[in-house]
């Protein structure tokens, strides 16, 4: 059985809702999943007038956050992160640079990654999100898994690097039918990869 861990940050809730979206396909895939979300680093007050971020946030604050043994324990790990001026956000960021450690050791190498992301437009700097996070991944020595267009449904999605979800001007535009099929095709890749990989 692969392994997979989900290891997502979310801010208003969209990168939660696709986070159980991959965890409930690669279940399904026949996985054994963690999902596990990234903690988060402001101050709640912060961002107390933003109803949408204060909901996520209760909502995931007393679940398991994400350690770096989440990353050692898996075959195959999903990334997934709003894109904040093109890169993954601050907090998903900190969390990478925990795991220096790790790496020295050579434990986040030789497993399969991949990635999701969000943001408010369609140009809002998804694919420079998905490819930032991939050039660490290569640092790490990770398999790199993307979708590409392996699949028909990719098409309507329109991302080959990993899955995209346009949040919208007022940020409340909810996952849609094509891209939760990019994100089940998504994990079942990634499944699929990586138990070939373990099965030698």
């Amino acid at each position: 059985m692969v392994k997979l861990s989900v290891i997502y940050y979310s801010a208003t809730g969209h990168g939660t809702k696709m986070a159980a979206r991959v965890a409930e396909a690669a279940t399904q895939a026949g996985a054994e999943v963690r999902l596990r979300h990234v903690a988060e680093t402001r101050d709640p007050e912060s961002f107390a007038q933003n109803p949408a971020w204060t909901a996520n946030y209760e909502a995931t604050k007393d679940k398991p956050a994400a350690t770096g043994d989440d990353i050692v324990w898996a075959d195959a790990v999903i990334f997934g992160s709003p894109t904040r001026f093109g890169s993954p956000a601050a907090p998903f960021r900190t969390f990478i640079d925990t795991l220096g450690g790790l790496w020295a050791q050579g434990k986040l190498a030789d497993k399969v990654y991949a990635g999701f992301t969000s943001s408010q437009t369609a140009h809002g700097g998804q694919e420079t999100t998905l490819i930032n996070l991939y050039v660490t991944l290569m640092h790490f020595g990770g398999i790199i898994v993307p979708p590409g267009y392996t699949n028909e449904l990719k098409f309507a999605d329109g991302n080959p690097y990993g899955v995209s979800h346009i949040t919208g001007g007022d940020n409340k535009s909810p996952v849609n039918d094509a891209t939760n099929a990019a994100l089940d095709h998504l994990a079942e890749r990634v499944v699929a990869i990586a138990g070939r990989i373990a099965a030698g």
